[in-house]
């Protein structure tokens, strides 16, 4: 698409024009549209509540869980809604049984939060917690696999991963690593927040047990969007966290898996309902999707290779900055994180980004180094880039 085309989808976005936004690995900014339409909705929920949620909101719901499957190449009856991912895994973790002794494996580059679910999973389960190193600089897909088989053992009863992940923006392969522990009958359990939108995501395609994910970055859906997907044979595995009027199917329900009429199946609305709570966000999501479409999937993804391209071109070696997310195309995506130099203030850094630059980017402190994450999305310009190289041209000199 031309320049001109993609500043036009550009001002559909609601964006601050200060701020150079380079930031949407954390939160995604909000379509217009998208903003609208759950402005509506919840005007509505306003003026008549139950006219709203008991005649309006189960057609919607359907629809929205219908479509949302459809884009992520997945079963609607196995999708559970949620309010981000890390709901969603710890549904998973809260519930799930797994017999012990024995372990829960898991990268050394998850998220931190979800090592402490985890590591309160383990203990509950009288189970251990033990991660092993990635290969963050693999030339091949095949190396993190090999990496992966090589840390499983007969005593591995889950293994957890981020099929991207937030740190350094790197792939891994999600359809490899889920078959490897499949056929040494360890479950998976897919942290898949930044992939919806990010990666070419097929659901079928990916033997897991459950994946998680979140609409709220690159889907560019609401704060509050997220979802549980059941692997096949795991519809039954979970218990909700919250025992609320899914609990039990009213008289006269259908099968589990039957759309009911509240928008959902009994056997998913068991894990979805949580009482009184506002869902606008999950029925916007056709609107995120239809605009996404109407720019063409493809495009987009080309586009945000071109802006990946030109971080990595722009920043490499730049004030003494180290790429730390591989080249390989299949294990980069729109995140492009540098190592910063040794001696950087990692809170001087980020003040100066915002305070004197207006310039949105995290700096990522890991054990053994400090991190900036550069996340490119189709709105995203060139023009952003030079703001951020010019940013850390006058706060890392010297």
């Amino acid at each position: 698409m031309p320049a001109a085309d993609w500043a036009d989808a550009r001002d559909c976005i609601l964006l601050d024009r200060t701020v150079a936004y380079l930031n949407t690995g954390s939160f995604g900014p909000l379509l217009r549209c998208v903003f609208d339409r759950a402005t509506a909705f919840r005007r509505r929920l306003a003026e008549e509540p139950m006219d709203f949620l008991l005649r309006c909101v189960p057609a919607l719901l359907w629809d929205a869980r219908e479509r949302l499957a459809g884009f992520l190449g997945g079963d609607r009856r196995r999708l559970v809604l949620t309010t981000n991912a890390s709901v969603a895994i710890n549904l998973v973790a809260s519930s799930l049984r797994l017999d012990a002794p024995g372990e829960i494996l898991l990268t050394d580059h998850e998220y931190e939060t979800m090592h402490w679910c985890w590591e309160r999973a383990a203990q509950r389960l009288g189970l251990g917690l033990r991660t092993f190193s990635l290969p963050t600089l693999a030339i091949e897909p095949s190396e993190i696999v090999e990496a992966a088989a090589a840390a499983m053992s007969r005593s591995t009863r889950l293994f957890f991963f981020s099929h991207v992940l937030s740190s350094t923006g790197m792939i891994l392969p999600a359809r490899e690593l889920c078959a490897e522990a499949r056929r040494r009958g360890i479950v998976t359990v897919v942290d898949g927040a930044h992939a919806p939108a990010f990666t070419d995501l097929n659901l079928a395609d990916i033997p897991c047990d459950f994946y998680a994910g979140n609409g709220h970055k690159w889907l560019l859906a609401p704060t509050g969007t997220g979802f549980l997907y059941l692997g096949p044979g795991n519809e039954d595995r979970l218990r909700p966290m919250h025992v609320s009027w899914g609990y039990h199917p009213p008289p006269g329900s259908g099968p589990p898996d039957a759309p009911d009429q509240f928008g959902s199946t009994p056997r998913l609305r068991r894990l979805e309902c949580e009482g009184t709570r506002d869902i606008c966000p999950w029925l916007t999501v056709p609107e995120a999707i239809d605009f996404q479409a109407t720019l063409g999937h493809d495009k987009i993804r080309t586009r945000m290779r071109e802006l990946t391209d030109y971080v990595r071109q722009r920043l490499v070696d730049w004030r003494g900055l180290v790429l730390a997310t591989p080249a390989h195309r299949e294990l980069r995506g729109a995140m492009t994180a540098f190592r910063l130099p040794d001696d950087t203030n990692a809170e001087g850094l980020r003040h100066g980004l915002w305070e004197r630059f207006r310039v949105e980017a995290p700096v990522i402190e890991r054990p053994d180094r400090l991190l900036i994450r550069v996340s490119t999305h189709f709105y995203n310009t060139e023009t952003e880039v030079e703001r951020l190289a010019e940013a850390l041209g006058e706060l890392l000199r010297g």
